[in-house]
């Protein structure tokens, strides 16, 4: 296999592409899509050329370059107000739900928000009754604190 690699080294250039695609993925900050790109200008050039050298060379300078040039020219079109991005269940502060089960005086009931239900509390320990159309305004673990919405 490793003979198999090193007569077809645009092949392994080519997964080493592929990885940081998949990695890039899971984090979406545009660092590691620049080692994607050096990665895939690597692989070019494995097809022409059969110095290892010269690919890890073009490799390092095309992955530094975009790091410098690509990352944050996409970082400042595609990431626009970064100071105010908010993920996972962060973001449904602000959201409007409807109660599903009325909320009693410091008592827990259920609010449903975009089809999920969430355990719920009022902001200021009054009753809401069900039906009622509430804004989330603070999240604790997987319980949601809730207002009435005007």
């Amino acid at each position: 296999m490793v003979q198999y690699f090193s007569e077809n080294l645009w092949l392994a250039w080519l997964l080493v592409s592929l990885l940081c695609l998949v990695l890039e993925l899971t984090n979406g900050d545009f660092f590691i899509i620049c080692f994607a790109i050096g990665g895939t200008a690597a692989t070019i050039l494995a097809a022409f050329c059969d110095s290892f050298t010269a690919q890890v060379i073009l490799f390092a300078v095309v992955s530094a370059l975009s790091i410098f040039f690509i990352r944050p020219f996409a970082l400042k079109y595609l990431h626009k107000n970064k100071e105010q991005r908010v993920s996972n269940a962060d973001a449904i502060i602000g959201r409007i739900g409807r109660i599903t089960e009325r909320i009693e005086p410091n008592e827990y009931g259920r609010v449903k928000i975009d089809g999920d239900y969430w355990k719920a509390q009022a902001n200021n320990n009054t009753a809401i009754e069900e039906g009622t159309q509430v804004r989330i305004v603070k999240l604790d673990s997987i319980i949601v604190t809730v207002e009435i919405a005007e």
